[in-house]
């Protein structure tokens, strides 16, 4: 298959909203793709003013890095809303749940991006595709990974064979192994144009995965990149270079510290942490050294732990960064 491919998938239909009473504060949100399904309230950081529809939003799906469930954060995923096209970005734990939760209708996912196959990134990849089947979807799914995303897909799709193809002879479903298209990328470079976006990659540094990359996404009204996980890296700094706004992972050293003191193998845990992710510190380097408009902290590394506050996420970036800085929050829409 393919890794640059031209595309022009349409508008993303927005879902019906059973609460009369939200309708006017759901119309100014349809430019976010209906960001509120009825009956589910809307955090106070999701309420943003009225946006055009065919416009770029961002969604932070997932704003917890690592791969446990529990608190207030869910584990990994952003998702861009591209003149109302899902592109969702890292499928961790309860991505599917989320989205639902955003308003984003899963029958109507097109793109997923994974990257690198580190588990709180793609432990429900397949579970999202599932449900996305389940939910009714017809149309294909193009899905961009490193390796070894073909085997990974793969070996999900023959776990579920006894249920899938049940289902395909009691429910009259289409096959969903027909509608999802893998393309593997292994290397910097453009992986997907369309009419739509341009999406590039480039290896950061996540040891010991050797692929894990952060993305650019290019669309006619915002640069948008998404680090990946990765230790402070150059080849972030330039993929990021006069973005609009970067997506960027961190980790708060004296929070970890004190997460460590809960845990049977904190020496290991704490030189892997800190060796494959990005101090507050560095972060506000990477920002100011690739002058971006904006910067977002997102995977954030301990995301559980509530007596961290949104100051000490930012005090270290403000040493180095002066631009706008946003600590992101799950659902919140920028």
């Amino acid at each position: 298959m393919k890794a640059n491919e031209i595309d022009t998938q349409g508008k993303q239909s927005l879902p019906p909203q059973a609460d009369p009473q939200r309708r006017a504060l759901l119309a100014g949100l349809a430019g976010f793709g209906g960001l509120a399904a009825a009956g589910l309230g809307l955090p106070a950081w999701a309420q943003q003013p009225a946006a055009a529809a065919n416009g770029t939003r961002i969604i932070l799906v997932g704003t917890k890095g690592g791969p446990r469930v529990g608190g207030e954060r869910s584990n990994p995923c952003t998702a861009l809303l591209i003149d109302g096209v899902p592109y969702v970005i890292d499928c961790g734990q309860g991505v599917a749940r989320q989205l639902v939760q955003a308003g984003i209708s899963l029958r109507d996912l097109r793109y997923v991006f994974l990257t690198h196959m580190h588990s709180d990134h793609n432990l429900e990849y397949g579970g999202l595709l599932y449900s996305a089947w389940a939910t009714g979807l017809k149309d294909k799914v193009a899905v961009y990974g490193p390796p070894p995303l073909e085997e990974m897909t793969q070996a999900f799709f023959e776990y579920m064979k006894f249920d899938i193809d049940t289902r395909i002879g009691d429910e009259g479903k289409p096959d969903p192994r027909q509608l999802v298209e893998t393309h593997t990328y292994d290397r910097d470079g453009v992986i997907l144009q369309n009419a739509q976006v341009k999406v590039s990659a480039a290896r950061n540094i996540h040891p010991p995965i050797h692929h894990s990359y952060g993305l650019r996404f290019e669309t006619r009204d915002r640069s948008v990149v998404v680090s990946g996980d990765t230790n402070y890296s150059e080849a972030i700094v330039k993929l990021a270079s006069g973005a609009d706004v970067l997506v960027h992972e961190a980790i708060y050293v004296p929070g970890v510290d004190a997460m460590l003191k809960r845990v049977p193998n904190a020496a290991t845990l704490r030189e892997h942490l800190l060796a494959s992710h990005t101090t507050t510190e560095d972060v506000g380097r990477v920002a100011a050294e690739a002058e971006v408009k904006k910067l977002v902290l997102t995977h954030l590394v301990p995301g559980d732990d509530p007596g961290i506050t949104d100051e000490m996420w930012l005090e270290g970036v403000r040493k180095h960064y002066k631009g706008e800085v946003v600590v992101g929050k799950d659902l919140m829409v920028l």
